[in-house]
């Protein structure tokens, strides 16, 4: 996969050698970068200039967050979706009723949507991607999922890009803004096994996806049309998400985990840490769930 830039001047903001760092999210209300360790259980909110950190314990695996509000958080969590006011959470969706499942990455769409999926222990197709609707109610948008990962929408909302890593590439579908319901889905870019797994992903002002890649050491940068324009390397392998953040929404966030499968490469130093990179590039304002960008 050649690349026209590549960024690899990587520095880390934390290095709290999480399980399973994931889930980045610039919170601007708060200028904190809001992230997660799904395995650990645990909300981080760090400072990107200090890198101090504020921990909240979940008391069970959270797999992605989203902003809801003046200052709460939304999360996917072990069986469905939660609220958290400061220390307090609240499951007020039960989804996932099995064991051996669990909820994984969500993002909200653009009218504060919260679209999140779930993933199962053995990676058989029966998860789902899921909507969370302003009003609190819970739909399934689709099914027939493995390992529910990276979400994104266009600027114009039109297009929703969807990763299940099982299938080694990034999805497109037509997104209807005002239905919150998806059509015509299509692979939009294809990686090679080689390349590391697509995980979580983001998309920058210019409409490029940026792709973390486990066991790929990497984050690639794609353009509109699906063509890998630009590469940032890591000193870790397992690469699990991205984000822009900073009060420019200049630099790029990303997730590391220190936990994988035998088939992973061995420890190395930073597994787990947080990094940060400046590509140039500015990224997009989240929208706020019961609220506004």
């Amino acid at each position: 996969m050649p690349a026209t830039d590549l960024w690899d001047d990587v520095d880390v903001v934390i290095d709290l050698g999480s399980r399973l760092g994931e889930g980045p999210l610039w919170d601007h209300r708060a200028g904190l970068l809001a992230w997660v360790d799904i395995l650990s259980g645990f909300v981080h909110l760090t400072d990107p200039g200090s890198g101090v950190t504020t921990t909240i314990p979940a008391g069970t695996a959270v797999g992605a967050i989203a902003l809801q509000g003046e200052s709460g958080y939304l999360l996917a969590v072990q069986q469905g979706f939660a609220t958290l006011d400061g220390a307090r959470l609240e499951v007020v969706n039960e989804i996932l009723e099995a064991d051996g499942q669990r909820m994984n990455d969500g993002a909200l769409d653009p009218i504060g949507r919260f679209v999140a999926g779930s993933i199962t222990d053995d990676r058989t197709p029966t998860g789902s991607l899921y909507v969370r609707d302003p009003d609190g109610g819970v739909r399934t948008l689709f099914g027939g999922v493995t390992v529910s990962n990276g979400l994104a929408w266009s600027a114009e909302g039109d297009r929703f890009f969807y990763v299940d890593s099982q299938r080694q590439s990034i999805d497109v579908m037509d997104y209807d803004v005002d239905s919150g319901t998806v059509s015509g889905r299509r692979a939009w870019a294809a990686v090679p096994r080689e390349e590391g797994v697509p995980d979580g992903l983001t998309i920058d002002a210019d409409g490029c996806l940026w792709l973390a890649l486990w066991g790929g050491s990497k984050i690639l940068r794609f353009s509109p049309d699906g063509e890998v324009i630009g590469e940032v390397r890591l000193p870790v392998s397992r690469v699990t998400s991205c984000a822009f953040g900073g009060p420019g929404l200049d630099r790029l966030f990303i997730t590391t985990a220190a936990v994988g499968s035998s088939t992973d490469d061995p420890p190395r130093p930073y597994d787990g840490a947080l990094f940060v990179t400046q590509p140039g590039v500015t990224g997009v304002l989240s929208a706020v769930a019961g609220g506004h960008r």
